[in-house]
């Protein structure tokens, strides 16, 4: 590493609010242009320092960086060199330095890039030459050859600099100082990893004389037309400029700026997000071609209605942020293409970019792919919040050149992409002066576009009223004509405006762990209350980075991993997709509740409902099957109509066989009937299941009046007992079944937010510290009576923990009845139990032996989990699965993997069967669930990590008879109250038997 020859650089601009000095060019469009460009990416040299005052001798050409380290550009430098470079670091909404605005602490790790490179010869000639850097955390400032060319701050904003005069032809030296922290950072405190770097592309661009410097094309659609409203930045000595649209017919050539003029682009197919028809336009000068891909669309607020082309629009939508476990926020396109079609797979329409604008290819993308785009500005100041928004940027002068500067940046870099329906302010930010100065300018540049931020609650400067996390009563309040229930922030006159406007969730179903639970109760609300347009859950994916235990174990870490002095733990792990990109159930819970084509069984029809924005059901085939528990015995293809947009089509039946001795299920799925862009033909978009099935009565139990005292061994049927407990079944030996009320807590169980509408809230603290401090996790058993009876036992247990005047008492009746032994299992709690119950279940516990239970075959609901308010996605079957693949990996260990409704399960040893178990509903029809796992709850509620779960030594089965349900308490609503699992009697009823 060569040593400092001058003294250290004044660092006074790390705390300046501004965002940027020098040669740095007004935004533009991101365009696709046929002048020359040479991309920097690749390795460059690198050296870390740990504060901001480093000798800035390193940018002349001379410098000797041999000492340096290599890195590649693009990357953070905390995820390459193995945590040479520091550590990532994860928040979110705490700041990782003292709140002390715009100021940053002298320990300011400072990253120094060098790379050569070669101006090509034949660029002589360029009027312009512009590096243009699209993503760099947080601040930078830029030499070429030695010479300052300026510096800028916004991390997920592009900025060009005209080093016109730095450059020359042949070998040239770029430096770049990137601090970690600085004034920008105040503003950029997004739920998310702090992954310094130059992570998005470096290119030089030659600009020609006579270029075309901007391009926008603003497009309209109404009664079948398409409009063009053009606007072309250039010199006049450019013109003349000819636009081009092929499929039109269009060339209309502009001799001069003021021939600029709008068009009737004719007769023309309306881009949206089902439908989404791109046309190619090329703008062209006599220097350089310029290509766009057109969408013609018309977006407008009419009264309460959000409308694209005049049709309302529902966003059944998602928050993404830019993540991957190696790369961080580094974009691969093959990667952004593969999540996107993932989304149209998952029925997901529309994307929120949380919180900044994402790398501008992933806009082509959704441009091509069809989704709603609801686009963020870089900017977010929560963790203000810590000193009551003390200080806050949002309302302070000093700040509102930067607030400026990030919006427009915003607007400009992406305004041709007619995947944005919406332009939003950014999030959590407070409220203030320099917000609205923002929402004003945006207006008076994009009249084709409204606004949205969410902080706006009295809606003073934006378009829509939006909310986060409102519950289920709120936000049906807010679309029900007539209600006065106060909102938010909100006077009852502000109030009455905002019910005025079309609603959105812009965050809803906190999609942490294992849940949310509740999706389908939103999903309606869209339907009955035409002011509430959907939502964007939060988050698409999981933020994990990919790490390596102690032990050598693969795992994904989250905040606290890296050694961070504060941090907020796992809750950046809150995804319907895994770090890995596996769907979680939720994803799939999240498909069904939304999908587009809903079906309403009748008398011998089905209603078909197509409530897509704009297309009919050409694309679809509506596929047939009948099952007798499980086997399908008939299938076939309903010959139906294509159903418009909105519209619905009543279609009869086919022949459904009902077996006499079998449940009968007729399902129907609609699928693609072809391939397309995102899916292959077969793929499912809607499902729905009808039961058929021929009443069959429940036996009985049997009344037993014969019991006698009983001790010592015993056996009945597959089962062998000691002193009344058992101790083999089928030949194997296992210990319990004992009650179990405990489940390793989900994220929402261990949420303190208290949500209003829900009723099982005491004083604010989680469900899971109240299970503890009732003791759940470590109940004991009194034994208080065995008694036997002729091929029969009954034991009576009083279950309770420590410290604890409350129990629960339970009944266990085994009795044979033909080549099957019946359990039937009573539990009734005391007095006294003040919270809701995680479960309520029995649990068998099955040592590995020499034949360890392997896995499950099961008639019943599947093949995902289902909890009580989280069921859409299920659908009754046969399934089998593997013990090691039961529940979900999630990357905090908890509660997982139940399965509802079970009629009949097997476990297996090594592929053969061991034991058949039959559940028998109870007097009420209700079925119980169960969940197969090789750690019992306790141990999984031990672990922070997957890593961290002991060597599985027994497979646990346990059989619920109730589960509590999911909610989305870790960030929002509690579970709702019917989905709440209050202490109360419950039965199981069980019929084993050997294989």
């Amino acid at each position: 590493m060569s040593s400092s020859r001058t003294a250290p650089e004044d660092t006074a601009y790390v705390a300046d609010p501004a965002p940027g000095h020098g040669a740095l060019r007004p935004a533009r469009s991101w365009l696709h242009s046929d002048a020359p460009a040479l991309s920097l990416n690749g390795p460059w040299r690198f050296r870390l320092s740990p504060t901001a005052r480093v000798a800035a001798d390193f940018a002349a050409g001379a410098f000797d960086d041999g000492g340096w380290d290599t890195i590649p550009v693009p990357s953070h430098w905390v995820l390459q060199g193995d945590g040479a470079y520091g550590r990532p670091h994860y928040t979110n909404v705490q700041f990782p330095f003292p709140i002390d605005p715009p100021h940053v602490p002298d320990e300011n790790p400072t990253g120094d890039y060098r790379r050569r490179f070669t101006v090509p010869a034949e660029w002589a000639g360029a009027e312009r030459v512009v590096l243009r850097f699209d993503g760099v955390e947080s601040l930078f400032r830029v030499w070429v050859n030695g010479e300052e060319v300026g510096a800028a701050s916004g991390s997920r904003l592009a900025h060009e600099f005209d080093v016109t005069a730095a450059v020359r032809p042949g070998d040239n030296v770029v430096a770049v100082r990137v601090h970690q922290w600085s004034a920008a950072s105040y503003v950029e405190d997004q739920d998310q990893w702090w992954l310094p770097g130059i992570f998005r592309d470096v290119t030089l661009h030659a600009r020609p004389a006579g270029g075309i410097e901007d391009v926008w094309l603003r497009t309209g659609f109404a009664a079948g037309r398409g409009g063009i409203d053009p606007e072309i930045t250039a010199d006049p000595a450019a013109f003349p400029v000819t636009l081009r649209v092929p499929e039109l017919g269009i060339e209309e050539v502009w001799a001069t700026p003021a021939d600029v003029a709008p068009l009737d682009a004719g007769a023309v197919q309306p881009w949206t997000a089902e439908q989404p028809r791109l046309y190619e336009a090329t703008v062209t000068s006599a220097a350089e071609t310029v290509t766009v891909r057109l969408g013609f669309r018309t977006v407008e607020i009419r009264g309460d209605r959000f409308l694209v082309n005049g049709r309302r629009v529902v966003f059944h939508g998602m928050n993404r942020h830019e993540a991957h476990p190696e790369r961080g926020r580094v974009f691969d396109e093959e990667h952004a293409r593969a999540d996107l079609a993932r989304m149209k797979r998952f029925n997901v329409n529309a994307i929120r970019t949380s919180h900044y604008p994402p790398h501008p290819r992933l806009l082509d993308l959704a441009d091509e792919l069809g989704f709603w785009v609801v686009l963020e500005c870089d900017l977010e100041t929560h963790g203000f919040d810590a000193v009551g928004w003390t200080g806050n940027p949002s309302d302070d002068p000093a700040w509102r050149e930067a607030y400026l500067d990030r919006v427009e940046r915003t607007v400009e870099r992406d305004k041709n992409h007619p995947s944005i329906v919406m332009w939003s302010l950014g999030n959590e930010a407070g409220s203030g002066d320099n917000l609205a100065a923002m929402s004003a300018w945006v207006h008076a540049r994009d009249s084709g576009r409204p606004v949205h931020y969410e902080g706006d609650y009295t809606g003073d400067y934006t378009d829509v009223y939006s909310r986060m996390y409102a519950s289920v009563r709120e936000s049906e309040q807010i679309g029900t004509d007539g209600s006065r229930a106060p909102l938010l922030g909100c006077t009852p006159a502000q109030g009455a405006r905002q019910r005025t406007k079309p609603f959105v969730l812009c965050e809803y179903a906190h999609a942490m762990g294992n849940g949310p639970g509740g999706l389908d109760a939103y999903e309606e609300l869209t339907r009955t209350h035409p002011r509430l347009h959907g939502g964007f859950v939060w988050e698409w994916r999981d933020h994990g980075i990919a790490a390596t235990a102690p032990d050598g174990t693969p795992f994904f870490a989250y905040g606290g991993d890296f050694g961070e002095v504060v941090h907020d733990g796992n809750f950046v792990m809150d995804g319907m997709l895994l770090s890995d990109d596996v769907p979680t159930p939720s994803l799939h819970e999240f498909k069904a509740v939304v999908q587009p084509v809903r079906f309403t069984f009748a008398d011998g029809v089905v209603e078909i409902a197509n409530q897509r924005h704009s297309a009919d059901t050409s694309d679809l085939r509506l596929c047939w099957r009948v099952e007798h528990d499980g086997a399908v015995v008939a299938d076939g293809v309903l010959e139906a109509p294509v159903v418009a947009a909105g519209g619905t089509a009543v279609l009869p039946l086919p022949p459904i066989p009902v077996a006499a001795d079998a449940e009968t299920w007729f399902t129907v799925d609609a699928v693609l009937a072809s391939a397309t862009a995102w899916a292959d033909a077969g793929h499912v978009v809607a499902s729905a299941q009808l039961d058929r099935s021929a009443p069959r009565p429940v036996p009985a139990a049997r009344a037993r009046g014969d019991w006698r005292p009983a001790e010592g061994t015993l056996a009945l049927g597959v089962a062998e007992f000691a002193g009344g407990s058992l101790v083999r079944l089928a030949g194997r030996p296992v210990t319990g079944p004992r009650l179990e009320l405990f489940r390793a807590p989900t994220d929402n169980d261990e949420g303190a937010e208290v949500d209003p509408d829900a009723d099982a809230n005491v004083a604010g603290a989680s469900h899971a510290a109240l299970w503890r401090r009732d003791g759940l996790d470590r109940l004991t058993t009194r034994r208080m009576s065995v008694e036997c009876a002729d091929g029969a036992l009954r034991t009576v247990d009083r279950v309770s923990a420590a410290n604890s005047g409350r129990w629960v008492t339970v009944e266990s009746v085994w009795s044979l009845d033909g080549d099957a032994l019946e359990l039937r299992v009573e539990a009734t709690p005391s007095r006294g139990w003040s919270t809701v119950w995680p479960r309520i279940g029995i649990h068998l516990e099955l040592p590995d032996g020499e034949r360890p239970v392997d896995g499950v075959e099961w008639f019943g609901t599947g093949p995902l989990e289902s909890y009580p308010d989280s069921m859409r996605a299920a659908r009754t079957g046969r399934f089998a699965a593997g013990v090691a693949e039961w529940g979900v990996p999630y990357a905090r260990p908890q509660e997982s993997g139940h399965r509802s409704a079970l009629r009949e399960l097997t476990l297996t040893s090594g592929g053969t069967g061991v034991l058949v178990v039959t559940a028998l509903p109870d007097t009420r029809g209700r079925r119980p669930g169960f969940t197969l796992s090789r750690h019992t709850p306790q141990q999984i509620a031990r672990a922070g990590h997957p890593f961290e779960l002991p060597a599985g030594t027994a497979s646990h089965l346990i059989v619920d008879a109730a589960q509590h349900g999911l909610g989305s308490r870790a960030c929002g609503p509690d579970v709702a109250p019917e989905f709440a699992l209050r202490p109360e009697a419950r039965t199981l009823r069980l019929r084993l038997r050997a294989v």
